[in-house]
């Protein structure tokens, strides 16, 4: 069973079917996928699947804090379910890859009290930017 699905049955979030495979899809170290591409990957387990019920899916595991919605691009949010987990992206500027990093530097440490003018921080959000190794070659 994946992490994400043993944190929601321990939540005790009810899994329909529909609900379970959008789980499944979202499973893994480095998943980001857009909305769309969830529900591509769920009509392929369960093909009746509603675009609507995945973006609903989607919207509730958000809400309840177990899939983060990031958006590295300004354009499509992409979904990670490596909410319980620290760390920061690593983006690829051509193709667009995503990966989790887990830097050695705490951000929210690296931000001097002299610099955060009397804020309360709580959260930062850090983007690595570079090129894979596959757009690096090209």
């Amino acid at each position: 069973m994946s992490d994400l699905l043993e944190r929601l049955r321990d939540r005790g979030w009810r899994l329909t079917a529909q609900r379970r495979v959008v789980a499944e899809v979202l499973d893994g170290d480095h998943v980001h996928y857009t909305a769309d591409e969830v529900h591509a990957r769920a009509t392929e387990r369960l093909p009746e699947i509603a675009r609507a019920t995945v973006y609903n899916t989607l919207s509730e595991l958000v809400a309840i804090g177990e899939v983060l919605e990031v958006s590295t691009d300004g354009r499509a949010k992409r979904y990670d379910p490596n909410a319980h987990r620290t760390h920061q992206h690593l983006v690829c500027s051509r193709c667009g890859t995503i990966r989790d990093v887990r830097p050695a530097a705490d951000p929210l440490s690296a931000l001097p009290e002299s610099e955060r003018y009397g804020f309360a921080v709580s959260e930062a959000s850090v983007i690595y930017r570079g090129l894979c190794p596959s757009c690096a070659t090209a």
